[in-house]
């Protein structure tokens, strides 16, 4: 007798002829632990439509998984539920044993036992156990109603499209022309290296930031899978994952040439005099092109943040300067080589006062025209600004220089060594409260500046510091690219950074398919960081490319024609733009069509579609239903 397939699969398969399979996993104690493993089995069994019910140690081993598919084979399961650890562990693995097994491998429903059951009901076994047999019992309802799926496979434009021409941007996009896939790199200044091009020396190496840059640039360009357009602005979005289309307006040609040695070295000795420094320029017109890319990475950057007139005193004293400012100061020589000075005021003292435009309270700091205070941490200031005291006292021996902070977050492998080192060479720290920041005014005596403030460190003394200097250590802001958020429809987080879809589990992608991000346009990051964000994005777009096409899941939202009424309202509620349209068909009638490159699956659509023609694939309404009714049933 031929067997049937079809029905072994699932396909058209009815109540009579499911056959589920229930698996449930020790998790080597992390569920059986609190969980009674062999009640749970037992009323697995007696569940409509289950025909095999085990247990192992650990499902997700190689025994656990041959067990499985042993079964399918032997039992003709066509279904398969396993209750163990969160879907996005193993998720895969399992479906991948359904696909060697010879069925559709979407046919699997997991069930979380773990973390939703056992680890946060150590104190009530039996009630955690009733639980995980009430979670089991909904994972088999709706598995009973899976129907089989395929991956959804996209067309790819084997190009990437960098935005940004710093050091995460051009980390990027070499990554990505030696994985051989081939690379545009826009940047909307003249030059390329962002930040990193004004400083002097980074820690921990000692090595010279322009050096580093150089070398990079010099590769970069060299490559020749990579062209680089500078000056250039994204003017026009659409598209997407796979098949992205920018229109961008640059000044002159596009570079697929080498920049010349002298030209790199031009661009990156202009920077050392700040962003608004003199920069090659090569008097050329505009020019309008469209680039169609398979991905986009964003490599945007942050801003330092400007402190407003007054705070602090800030532009109401030429003393009174930002710690970029000062880092400039210093590589251009402006403090001079013998005793320092400033613009012909000499300096004995300078006090550094942290936290500046990071770390904000409301009710605390003044708004001074913000729309937001910027509540985080930017991270790499406190580093920054003892390395630039320490710098100044191998510079300047008699130099009398103060630290004024909230507290020291030296934060990245080696950074403390810079604390310890500053704090041994004569830096004197005062800690103030976060509601009680310094103030800073300005005298008529000698020094000109005085720095006031409650001293927690010596039991909240009042005390009053007269300096030549006050240097405001700025946090990071992100970079202005309010044009292509909407233009591409990207989430910020609270802090408004561009936000990835999961720190851990996904931490260079976005909710927007097809777009990466890397470096600080996504939080405040050093060098190093930004640099291996920028690998991992390359790797994430090259594994994702490499193939000529792109398979995504299949769990995307579906129209019944039949039952859609044309009404658009599944069209206002999607957030996600055109991946719901309305659409004409033969008889003339609108209805409701599905981008399924575009679609997230988020169901918001199905939930105010009035005649229930927009479903989610994997997700029907039906298999709610199933689910709330199967919860509420005592085995």
């Amino acid at each position: 007798m031929t067997e049937d397939k079809s029905q072994h699969n699932g396909e058209g398969a009815d109540a009579e002829n499911i056959r589920v399979g229930v698996y449930i996993c020790h998790c080597g104690g992390n569920i059986s632990d609190t969980v009674e493993i062999e009640r749970v089995v037992e009323a697995a069994a007696k569940m409509p439509s289950v025909v095999v019910a085990r247990r192992n140690m650990f499902m997700c081993s190689d025994p656990g998984q041959s067990m499985i598919e042993e079964d399918i084979r032997t039992e003709r399961l066509n279904r398969v539920v396993v209750g163990a650890c969160s879907p996005s562990l193993h998720e895969l693995t399992f479906r991948g044993v359904l696909t060697r097994a010879g069925i559709n491998p979407y046919l699997f429903e997991n069930a979380n036992l773990r973390e939703q059951v056992s680890w946060v009901s150590k104190g009530d076994p039996t009630g955690a156990t009733d639980k995980a047999i009430r979670l089991v019992g909904a994972a088999v309802a709706k598995a009973r109603l899976l129907r089989p799926l395929e991956p959804i496979r996209l067309e790819a434009t084997p190009r990437v499209v960098v935005i940004g021409g710093g050091l995460t941007g051009l980390r990027c996009a070499l990554d990505l022309a030696r994985l051989d896939l081939d690379v545009t790199l826009l940047e909307e200044q003249p030059f390329l290296g962002g930040h990193l091009a004004e400083l002097g020396q980074v820690y921990p190496s000692d090595k010279p930031a322009r050096e580093i840059l150089g070398e990079l640039i010099r590769e970069v360009s060299a490559h020749p899978r990579i062209c680089i357009l500078t000056s250039a602005e994204v003017i026009e979005a659409s598209g997407c994952v796979g098949t992205f289309l920018l229109k961008v307006r640059a000044a002159g040609e596009m570079e697929t040439q080498c920049f010349s040695a002298e030209r790199i070295a031009a661009d990156l000795a202009s920077r050392a005099h700040g962003p608004n420094g003199d920069h090659h320029n090569d008097g050329a017109g505009t020019t309008e092109l469209e680039i169609q890319a398979g991905m986009a990475v964003l490599a945007t950057g942050f801003d330092h943040y400007t402190p407003s007139q007054g705070e602090y005193g800030y532009e109401e004293h030429p003393g009174i300067i930002t710690l970029p400012a000062l880092i400039r100061e210093l590589e251009s020589g402006g403090l001079g080589s013998g005793p320092p000075a400033l613009n012909g005021r000499p300096i004995n003292s300078i006090g550094f006062i942290h936290c500046v435009g990071s770390r904000e309270l409301d009710g605390v700091h003044d708004q001074n025209g913000k729309t937001e205070l910027n509540h985080y941490c930017s991270r790499v200031c406190c580093t920054s600004a003892l390395w630039a005291a320490k710098q100044l006292q191998a510079r300047y021996p008699d130099l009398q220089i103060y630290d004024f902070h909230k507290d020291i977050r030296t934060y990245g492998h080696g950074h403390e060594d810079i604390y310890e080192d500053t704090a041994k060479s004569g830096v004197i720290f005062c800690r103030f409260a976060d509601t009680a920041p310094p103030k800073v005014t300005v005298t008529e005596s000698d020094p000109p500046l005085m720095i006031s403030l409650k001293d927690e460190l010596t039991f909240n003394e009042e005390i009053d510091v007269p300096v030549d200097l006050v240097v405001l250590v700025t946090g990071m802001v992100p970079h202005a690219i309010d044009n292509l958020v909407d233009m591409l429809k990207l989430p910020r987080s609270a802090d408004r950074f561009l936000q990835e879809v999961h720190p851990k589990l996904r931490p260079v992608e976005m909710a927007v398919n097809g777009v990466l991000i890397a470096g600080c346009c996504q939080a405040p990051l050093d060098s190093v960081e930004s640099a291996a964000a920028a690998s991992a994005a390359a790797a994430k777009a090259a594994a994702l490319l490499g193939k000529g096409y792109i398979e995504r899941e299949p769990f995307v939202a579906r129209v019944d024609q039949a039952l859609c009424n044309g009404t658009s309202a599944c069209v206002e509620e999607c957030k996600y733009n055109q991946a719901v349209s309305l659409v004409e068909t033969a008889g003339g009638a609108r209805k409701a069509q599905v981008n399924a490159a575009i679609c997230c699956g988020c169901g918001m659509c199905a939930a105010v579609c009035p005649t229930g023609a927009i479903q989610v694939d994997g997700w029907r309404l039906d298999q709610f239903d199933a689910m709330i009714d199967a919860l509420l049933v005592n085995y």
